[in-house]
């Protein structure tokens, strides 16, 4: 008993003559808000992997050095479910009981929207990296994305799909109750109204969440004289969207958006999906520098290509880290320190992430450019083309 005293007595000696035992400090705690179950579970999968790997890097260096003191770090992963709802509670649990300093995610729009009202109310730094929705960052200082935002996406599309097939008749089928498909379906519309004329969507079609039967829709399409087809779903859907659309007789393109990036997009889609494009943040065929590195690390320990959510989550968390060491100090009181936090996020300028190089403008927004992939008959997300802001 006597020597574990003195034990504690000599760290304290030791720690004010040179610097703090790192075991001693108070651990920075940063939550992530994620989809490990629902509807797109994977995604929340590899939101956990990337923050796992970032923590091995934490811990290998010692903690997370601010101010000349190191500190242990904590990551908090909670399930959002795929859910609003359930995305709200876990910011609302992670502010208020968990203290965390600093949130990651949720991903999907339909989660982070209303999740980011709860940061921003209580005033804690929140940072999602692949909600493309205006709405998330919209009117709130505390809430930034690592993503670029779907009024550039839809007209990278339109103009993408005008300039490589020369096409002027589309059609769009998207999820009209989730706020991510339903925003680019009609940011997608506008931008190729502009090019191609009103009235060239020839078919604007919709279904609602946790439907798997989508001949009407499609039989409508087919039947509209639409020479492409955008579709801006998740890979539980796209799959079925785009096989049942080749039953019913469709030999035209089908072009999606960065929510086809995961890896089981074509494990469930197989070669109805081979040759098709989409808009993302990073493509992992060919890769070089610090992202095939990444690429490499994630693969070899968890068996499978990391896609796009998992990158943009391994970027955030490292903006994340920039902002905290870039605080100088941390007072030990959690509104304090979050508030450092996000007025450092809000200083950041040309951050070399591994899905791009970022700065953030006034509305926690990076300027970024997207990726146009092509799905090879190797079932690979090859790089075709960037486009740029």
């Amino acid at each position: 008993m006597k020597r574990g005293v003195m034990l504690v007595v000599l760290c304290v000696a030791v720690g004010l003559a040179f610097s703090p035992c790192a075991w001693g400090e108070k651990p920075i705690k940063i939550g992530i808000n994620a989809p490990m179950t629902g509807d797109i579970p994977k995604v929340g999968e590899g939101s956990k992997y990337a923050a796992q790997m970032w923590l091995e890097d934490i811990k290998a260096a010692g903690g997370l050095e601010v101010g000349g003191k190191k500190y242990p770090v904590e990551i908090v992963i909670e399930d959002n479910e795929s859910k609003a709802e359930s995305a709200v509670k876990v910011n609302t649990k992670m502010i208020t009981e968990d203290e965390v300093l600093a949130i990651v995610g949720p991903q999907s729009s339909k989660q982070a929207v209303p999740a980011g009202d709860v940061a921003n109310n209580y005033k804690t730094p929140m940072i999602t990296p692949w909600s493309t929705n205006p709405d998330t960052t919209k009117d709130r200082p505390f809430v930034f994305r690592g993503c670029f935002l779907d009024p550039f996406q839809g007209p990278v599309l339109a103009n993408f799909i005008k300039e490589e097939f020369g096409y002027t008749k589309a059609a769009v089928l998207y999820d009209v109750a989730s706020d991510y498909p339903k925003g680019l379906a009609e940011f997608f519309k506008q931008a190729w109204e502009k090019v191609n004329g009103k009235g060239s969507v020839v078919a604007f079609e919709s279904f609602t969440t946790k439907d798997t039967d989508f001949s009407s829709q499609l039989t409508k399409i087919v039947k509209s004289g639409a020479e492409v087809l955008f579709t801006p779903q998740y890979y539980n859907e796209v799959a079925l969207i785009v096989q049942q659309a080749h039953e019913l007789g469709w030999k035209n393109p089908i072009v999606g958006s960065d929510s086809w990036g995961s890896a089981e997009t074509v494990k469930l889609c197989g070669k109805d999906c081979y040759g098709l494009f989409f808009s993302t943040h990073y493509a992992a065929a060919g890769a070089t520098g610090a992202t095939k590195a990444f690429i490499d690390r994630y693969n070899k320990k968890y068996g499978y290509v990391p896609d796009d959510v998992g990158a943009l989550t391994w970027d955030a968390l490292r903006i994340v880290q920039k902002a905290i060491e870039s605080c100088g100090k941390l007072t030990g009181k959690i509104e304090d320190d979050r508030k450092c936090v996000r007025d450092a996020l809000a200083k950041i300028k040309e951050f070399e992430g591994i899905t791009g190089k970022m700065t953030f403008n006034e509305d926690g927004d990076p300027q970024k450019c997207a990726v146009i992939v092509k799905i090879s008959d190797k079932g690979e997300y090859e790089f075709y083309k960037s486009a740029c802001p």
